[in-house]
């Protein structure tokens, strides 16, 4: 599903060059967006809700995502209009990290609008990862998919661009597979997440983002 990624042909792209050609790609036609996080750790400067998360502002955090609303509301009817469908798989690891315990908040945000996001314990696909975990990856329809990288210190670098069709049939049939086998975010969120106590941020999670 995921190990033909190494071997495949790819365009290297920094972050702007990435975020360019995702938005001349998703105007196109595309039909519908996945999206798989696996990643634990990250920063994500300029984003006013995670700033108050690292400096340990929980309940400031927390309004701040709240404020976001309207944004997430326009990108769906904006997704709408171009009849685009948004699916995300976000791959969870215990014990949750301090910084998916305050994404889950903001992702919370985004399903009470109607975003489609289902949550995968990381302990269910172990037989997957064998040799490495799976990739940060967003497919446009058949057209792009983008694996996203990060440089040495764990920042986002970019992403590696794949449009061999084969490839992204494949990795999207992967993606479809493992979003079956997800939990619906609120069942999740009601059980793992509520009942936690304010995360204690020691020092900044690490791993530079893009917009949530």
């Amino acid at each position: 599903m995921f190990e033909s990624f190494p071997g495949s042909a790819s365009e290297r792209m920094d972050r702007p060059a990435y975020h360019a050609d995702f938005g001349r790609v998703y105007t196109s036609g595309i039909g519908f967006l996945n999206k798989l996080e696996r990643g634990q750790h990250f920063k994500e400067r300029g984003f006013p809700s995670w700033e108050a998360f690292a400096d340990g502002e929980w309940e400031r955090a927390l309004a701040l995502a709240q404020e976001r609303r309207e944004d997430y509301a326009q990108e769906l009817r904006r997704a709408a209009r171009q009849s685009v469908t948004h699916r995300r798989l976000r791959v969870v690891e215990f014990p949750i990290t301090p910084y998916v315990q305050w994404e889950l908040f903001v992702l919370r945000v985004r399903v009470d609008l109607g975003d489609d996001i289902k949550v995968l314990d990381a302990r269910n696909i172990s037989n997957i990862e064998r040799t490495r975990p799976v990739p940060e990856v967003v497919i446009l329809g058949d057209v792009a998919m983008y694996e996203v990288i990060y440089d040495e210190d764990g920042n986002a670098a970019g992403a590696n661009r794949y449009t061999d069709g084969s490839l992204i049939r494949e990795t999207n049939a992967g993606f479809d597979a493992l979003y079956e086998r997800g939990e619906g975010f609120r069942d999740f969120f009601n059980r793992e997440i509520a009942p936690l106590a304010p995360p204690r941020v020691s020092g900044a999670p690490t791993g530079a983002r893009g917009s949530r």
